[in-house]
């Protein structure tokens, strides 16, 4: 398949609100596809590089290049290349990775280049998620949309269904079912602003404690233990003392679902960065283990036995989980059985925040696994802190952002009165928000060179956010955790915006 096809389509999908008419762009663009292309469009459409980051800086990607008059890029011989780039290494790296992306702009048309530079830089931002690819792959291979979608959940992922579907038409998908030993994308929640909310949408539901760990899926077939993250890698070695845990448990052959996580002398969760850094340790995992053990708790049973178990309520989930896990091993919950149990459900919640843990999640006990998705009957609760903050600099976007000011660096006040920047963000924000905030920076602007334009530290803005984790990229030491705007505060000024040392005491586990 020609890049300029794939580049159409996602101009095409960016430009378009409508679900359908997205799904017919996609259905039309995979009827033209051949099997192996799928590996390296599906990843595109959803502006995700197969190769990873590539360590290709705005400097590289600034260079102008004059576009080829004919489109003759294959999607393939695209996905070569960056492979080629993405092995870059030692001395000279920076001179070889310009002389390759260079020769890739140069063989690309003007909109492939675009297309290109937003898919290098991360800016592909079109819509094109795989929800959407599995509608626009069924419709294209004449296949039931809730089949594809039960595929993609078993084979862990939509390129691999997509790829059999292509080559073997809607009979492939028969070879996709629950196995040991092959993990499958996780259930996930929506969010809820309270549990009084969650319990009103849910009705009978079970309450349970949102732990600040790693996803983890557990397959045990007999004396042989695997674990997967939630992206689906094996960090079996890693955790040696998890899989130990598995093999302690009654049954010899099943799936289960939980989080991984570590714990404290008095109980109390450690630092989410803590148990993140432990899990993606590679390196003498006996002394990592030793410095930061980690616990398993878990909520869910997928398959016990040889029973699969997603079709199958939660509630009777729960049970097969409760005859397999002791008690300290499965997460804490507490029955509800509607809204005159809210205030139950709060005090529960309360506690849950005491112990140090994020929040709840609220599930329906009628609910079957859906694998893959956020399912509507998973309603997560946790409290959201903000901040006001200063904007000390924004960076120009690309893609669909190209001409606005889009990532927000954002300050906090010091003790001398000065700004700390504590990180990062393009979330949150509306075309209207991103139209405005580009006039006022550029009026506030002291330095326009480069992608990124100093301003002066006037504006504040509101700004959501998880929680903290340690960095030394920053000066305070920190730095947020997924944060996002709320809104622009023009009614305070840069004097108002909070304190280092107000955010530091509300997260003292991770003060430096």
């Amino acid at each position: 398949m020609l890049l300029t096809r794939l580049a159409r389509v996602s101009q095409e999908v960016a430009a378009t609100s409508a679900r359908s008419r997205k799904i017919a762009l996609l259905a039309e663009l995979f009827r033209d596809a051949e099997a192996s292309d799928v590996p390296i469009v599906i990843p595109y459409l959803a502006g995700r590089l197969p190769q990873g980051r590539l360590g290709v800086g705005w400097k590289v990607l600034s260079r102008p290049v004059a576009p080829a008059a004919e489109p003759t890029l294959t999607v393939r011989e695209v996905d070569a290349l960056l492979s080629v780039l993405g092995k870059v290494s030692g001395a000279g790296s920076q001179a070889e990775r310009t002389r390759l992306v260079g020769e890739l702009m140069g063989a690309a048309t003007e909109d492939e280049q675009r297309f290109l530079l937003g898919l290098i830089s991360g800016e592909v931002r079109q819509g094109a998620l795989d929800a959407v690819a599995i509608e626009g792959l069924a419709r294209a291979t004449e296949a039931p949309p809730a089949d594809v979608r039960r595929a993609v959940m078993l084979a862990g992922s939509l390129q691999t269904v997509a790829e059999a579907l292509l080559a073997d038409g809607p009979n492939a998908l028969d070879r996709f079912r629950l196995t040991v030993g092959r993990p499958v994308l996780p259930m996930l929640a929506h969010s809820a602003s309270s549990v009084a909310e969650a319990v009103e949408k849910l009705g009978p539901c079970a309450v349970e404690e949102k732990l600040d760990g790693i996803r983890v899926q557990v397959h045990r077939d007999g004396s042989a233990v695997r674990l997967y993250t939630r992206t689906l890698d094996d960090i079996t070695d890693r955790l040696p003392e998890l899989a130990s845990a598995a093999l302690e448990l009654r049954g010899d052959h099943f799936i289960l679902d939980g989080e991984v996580i570590a714990f404290g002398a008095a109980g109390r969760p450690r630092s989410f960065q803590e148990t993140a850094g432990r899990v993606g340790s590679r390196v003498d995992v006996t002394t990592a283990a030793e410095a930061v053990p980690v616990s398993p708790v878990f909520f869910d049973a997928l398959r016990v036995d040889d029973r699969d178990l997603l079709d199958l309520p939660f509630a009777e989930r729960h049970a097969e989980l409760a005859r397999l896990v002791p008690e300290p091993m499965r997460v804490r919950r507490t029955l509800v059985s509607g809204p005159e149990d809210v205030h139950a459900a709060g005090e529960f919640l309360a506690e849950t925040l005491k112990r140090g843990h994020e929040g709840v999640v609220v599930k329906s006990l009628d609910a079957p696994y859906s694998a893959g998705r956020r399912g509507a009957s998973w309603l997560k609760v946790k409290p959201v802190h903000t901040l006001d903050l200063v904007v000390l600099a924004a960076e120009w976007g690309h893609g669909r952002r190209t001409g606005k000011l889009s990532n927000l660096h954002l300050g906090a006040r010091t003790a001398d009165g000065s700004f700390a920047m504590l990180g990062k963000t393009f979330k949150g924000m509306t075309d209207a928000m991103l139209t405005w905030q580009t006039g006022r920076l550029q009026e506030l602007a002291v330095d326009t060179e480069g992608h990124v334009v100093t301003v002066r530290p006037e504006l504040v803005v509101e700004i959501a956010y998880d929680g903290l984790q340690k960095s030394t990229r920053y000066p305070a030491g920190v730095t947020l955790r997924f944060a996002r705007v709320v809104r622009y505060r023009e009614d305070k000024r840069p004097q108002d915006a909070d304190t280092v040392e107000t955010l530091l005491a509300a997260h003292p586990e991770v003060a430096p």
